[in-house]
C-alpha cells in the first residue's frame, strides 16, 4: 500500500513539473536573435509583461509596458487577429502571460525565450 501512494505521489509531482515547464501547444517559442528580425513588421503586437519600473530601466522600443498583473484587465487593448510577442526579464512570466492570452482566446502567440537577459 505504501508503495502504491509513493508511486502515485511521484507521478503527480512529475505531472505537475511537466506541466509548468512543458511548452504550451499554440505558442511559439523564438530567441532574441530571431526577434530581431520580427521587429520591422508592423502588422505584429509587441508586449513587455515587466514592472514600470523595470521597464523604465531597459526596454526595447517597439514593446509596449503591460505588466503581467495588468494583462487580463489590458488584453482587451490588444488585437486577437494580430501575432503577439511576449517578453519580461528571463522568460518565466513571458511564458506565464503566453499562457494566460491563450486562455483568453489569443492564437498567434509568441514567447521571447531568455527575455531581456538575453537581449543584445
Amino acid at each position: 500500500m505504501d508503495m502504491l501512494l509513493n508511486v502515485i505521489l511521484i507521478g503527480a509531482v512529475g505531472w505537475f513539473i511537466y506541466k509548468r515547464i512543458a511548452p504550451t501547444k499554440g505558442i511559439r517559442t523564438i530567441s532574441t536573435t530571431e526577434l530581431k528580425a520580427e521587429l520591422k513588421n508592423k502588422d505584429k503586437q509587441f508586449i513587455d509583461v515587466r514592472t514600470p519600473n523595470e521597464f523604465k530601466g531597459n526596454h526595447i522600443k517597439e514593446f509596449k509596458n503591460v505588466p503581467l498583473s495588468d494583462l487580463q484587465k489590458k488584453a482587451s487593448e490588444l488585437s486577437k487577429d494580430k501575432e503577439v510577442f511576449v517578453i519580461c526579464q528571463s522568460g518565466m512570466r513571458s511564458s506565464n502571460a503566453s499562457k494566460i492570452l491563450k486562455k483568453m482566446g489569443f492564437e498567434n502567440i509568441t514567447n521571447v525565450k531568455g527575455g531581456m537577459s538575453a537581449w543584445r
